[in-house]
């Protein structure tokens, strides 16, 4: 079963994204950042999420996250599917804080069960075809929404359709240049429809 170890965020300071990353998340394990400056502008095609047992876990992040530099693309609020918020990281990065869990669910406690990245794909059907021949697993698929099974993976992965996940974190979906992510597992190397590169893990 494919596994994802890591995603590398490209930063213009790497030592204060490691900060953020560290002070706002403790994600030093399934987050990476180098040093690059390439062309970016706009919606960059993905979200990250972070996904917690219960909504004071979620306030904790959050809060952590908005005092280490983030900002509040969404605050904090109930909705139906569960309790959540998206920050914008300083590196660019889109961070949705959320947990399915609408009440405390045991005493409050700072632990992240999953960090998912969900792709924004132009094409659901044809980048869920290309995942699928490289090997992953279709978990659930709906609509312009796609789920791999990535087993006890430390970063799970998802397909959306581009403008509907830009809806969804309130920003443009408008973008072009890099993406300033790469995606390290091993699945092997290569770039997807969207133009996402996946390396081997080291």
């Amino acid at each position: 079963m494919t596994s994802i170890q890591y995603v590398t965020l490209e930063v213009t300071d790497t030592t204060a994204a490691e900060k953020f990353y560290a002070d706002a998340f403790g994600l030093t394990d399934r987050i990476h950042v180098t040093r690059g400056d390439s062309p970016s502008s706009g919606f960059r095609g993905y979200t990250l999420s972070a996904v917690v047992p219960q909504p004071s876990t979620a306030r904790s992040f959050f809060d952590s996250a908005v005092a280490a530099g983030a900002t509040v693309l969404k605050p904090l609020a109930s909705s139906l599917w569960g309790f959540g918020g998206l920050v914008q990281a300083p590196d660019g990065a889109i961070w949705n804080i959320a947990t399915s869990s609408k009440k405390e669910t045991g005493a409050p406690e700072r632990q992240i069960d999953n960090v998912v990245l969900l792709i924004g794909a132009e094409d659901v059907g044809a980048s869920k075809k290309f995942y699928v021949e490289r090997g992953l697993t279709v978990n659930k698929s709906f609509g312009s929404y796609v789920d791999f099974d990535l087993g006890s993976s430390p970063v799970g992965l998802g397909l959306y359709k581009r403008r509907a996940l830009a809806k969804s974190a309130d920003v443009a979906p408008e973008g072009s240049g890099s993406h300033r992510i790469e995606v390290a597992s091993d699945a092997g190397a290569f770039t997807d429809p969207d133009g996402f590169s996946w390396v081997a893990a080291s």
